[in-house]
């Protein structure tokens, strides 16, 4: 067996460098959360057994596309990792133990085994927050060759990337200077508060407040100062009755964003937070 695999501590993170950032210690670190007893050791060593099953395979493949090409054969076709399409929106898909059991996953917490797998054979796979659904990018000769992880690694081309952008840009087509800078790797902070997001909203529209808050605490572990978590936890605390940490929040949230589009109302909320008015609806 490997050597044990730690866990990094929440509080620590803010002060560490994106590059630095442990993306699977910290993605179980999420996971853990909601399953105390989870032994992250197990799933570092059944990653590593991922990767050893084609480390001879990938070695002996000489262009970085071929190699990308076996590596997505193995885990979406002989391990049956896959999106999961059926219930996009089940919390279980952005926790990585659930996802390293099940095989199930969403877009974002497929791209991350993909590139723990892909990185533990020397192939530089990096994340890309696109518009929609999180995707992966490989450097290759002639540029990148882009990935849709939720879709079993399927290449995409520069036409299909451009329409996937084009309804979240308000209908106009990406130039490709747009594109590009869409294209740009993703840092693992990103992806951690991308995935912490995505489980915010599955909660808040379960009315599950309480790991809504959780969820936005968590972000302002990794970013402090990350503004749409203060304004959620903030929200969140008023919904469960915690009037000082609302206050607290919305007020700072109001602080780093005096002329954002909500701000008039939040305003309100704070003033009847102050004068002990407020009531949750």
């Amino acid at each position: 067996m490997r050597a044990g695999f730690e866990l990094p501590d929440w509080n620590r993170l803010a002060g560490q460098e994106d590059d630095t950032l442990p993306l699977l210690g910290t993605a179980l670190l999420i996971a853990r959360d909601e399953y105390p007893q989870l032994d992250a050791d197990l799933y570092d060593t059944l990653l590593q057994s991922h990767a050893e099953e084609m480390r001879g395979t990938v070695d002996a493949i000489e262009p970085l596309p071929l190699k990308m090409q076996a590596i997505n054969r193995h885990l979406f076709e002989e391990l049956g990792y896959a999106g999961n399409h059926d219930e996009y929106y089940d919390p279980r898909n952005s926790y990585l133990n659930e996802v390293f059991e099940r095989r199930l996953g969403n877009p974002i917490s497929l791209a991350m085994v993909q590139m723990e797998v892909a990185r533990r054979l020397g192939l530089p796979l990096d994340g890309v927050s696109f518009p929609g659904h999180f995707l992966v990018r490989l450097p290759v000769d002639d540029g990148v060759l882009v990935m849709d992880p939720f879709n079993r690694g399927r290449p995409l081309d520069e036409d299909e990337l451009r329409q996937r952008a084009r309804p979240h840009l308000g209908g106009e087509m990406p130039d490709d200077e747009a594109l590009y800078r869409i294209l740009n790797p993703a840092s693992h902070r990103a992806m951690l508060t991308r995935m912490l997001r995505n489980l915010h909203g599955v909660y808040v529209d379960r009315d599950d407040w309480e790991r809504a808050v959780r969820c936005a605490d968590r972000i302002l572990k990794l970013a402090p100062d990350n503004a749409e978590a203060l304004r959620d936890r903030g929200l969140g605390y008023f919904k469960l009755g915690h009037r000082h940490g609302a206050r607290h929040d919305l007020g700072r949230y109001l602080q780093l964003h005096p002329q954002a589009p909500d701000a008039g109302t939040l305003r309100e909320r704070v003033v009847e937070l102050s004068a002990g008015n407020a009531k949750p609806n």
